[in-house]
């Protein structure tokens, strides 16, 4: 399994992916989720991938085949799209192409085709754009109401993101909110694991030094999971337990209705559930 996600925000981009693959308890393996198509000056991309490892792989490859023509018939690959739309285009175009290709086979051998990918960046002349692309090529756009999209085992991670991104929220404070969201995920969750990939993209910069592998032994994410770890215990510690029967607190945890009466043991034959 693995676990990605890819932040839109007024000042930037930041995308994050763990590198896991899990086939099995005895076939755990490290392959990169990511890749950068990068050309300084005219246009920066990323790309995210979870689902089966030979279809991302196989969809990649394919980006660099020419897949769709212009109006003019000219071929486009991502290299020479005029817009982050027409590149989300070519990269659905390699999906299908791979699916052409595979997809009976796959299921002939009882494999889902199954692929979940994000894509982003910007390319000079236009604004930044994020999608997120699915099976069947088809792709849906971030927006400002939902300005981040995750792939893989999304769920573990979504709260904090939900918390804290917005569209004004700074670059290095949404990195940080990625790290932590990936945190959430590999503390409950084992099919996710490290080394982790990160790249935060400065808007209009059409390319990126802050590229980065955190391992295990990485000073600020070590620091970023026992501080985190220990705030969240602190906030817990600090939070009044529930009390009973007529307690102290200005709102007891107690039954106001009769329809949210709590069962309650039988001790006497006269007694009846309420």
């Amino acid at each position: 399994m693995t676990y990605c996600v890819a932040i839109k925000l007024n000042a930037g981009l930041v995308f994050l992916s763990d590198s896991r693959t899990n086939a099995g308890l005895d076939q755990i393996s490290t392959f990169r989720k990511m890749i950068v198509y990068e050309k300084p000056g005219d246009r920066f991309m990323v790309l995210l991938s979870a689902g089966n490892l030979s279809i991302s792989q196989s969809v990649r490859e394919m980006l660099q085949v020419e897949q769709l023509k212009n109006e003019d018939g000219e071929p486009i690959t991502i290299w020479n799209a005029k817009s982050m739309f027409e590149a989300a285009r070519v990269l659905g175009s390699a999906i299908r192409h791979v699916y052409a290709r595979d997809g009976e086979s796959l299921k002939a051998a009882g494999v889902e085709f199954n692929v979940s990918l994000i894509f982003g960046g910007q390319i000079a002349g236009e604004g930044m754009r994020l999608f997120q692309v699915y099976s069947a090529g088809n792709f849906i756009e971030a927006t400002k109401e939902t300005p981040y999209f995750q792939v893989g085992e999304s769920k573990y991670g979504k709260p904090v993101l939900d918390r804290v991104i917005h569209p004004d929220t700074p670059l290095d404070e949404a990195a940080k909110c990625a790290l932590v969201s990936m945190d959430s995920t590999l503390k409950s969750n084992l099919s996710v694991g490290l080394p982790l990939d990160l790249v935060v993209y400065e808007e209009g910069k059409l390319q990126s030094d802050r590229v980065v592998c955190i391992e295990e032994n990485n000073p600020y994410f070590m620091m970023l999971r026992r501080t985190w770890g220990g705030k969240l215990r602190e906030v817990f510690d600090s939070l009044e337990d529930p009390q009973w029967n007529g307690g102290h607190t200005d709102a007891p945890l107690k039954a106001t209705s009769t329809r949210s009466v709590p069962l309650k043991k039988i001790t006497t034959p006269e007694e009846k559930l309420i």
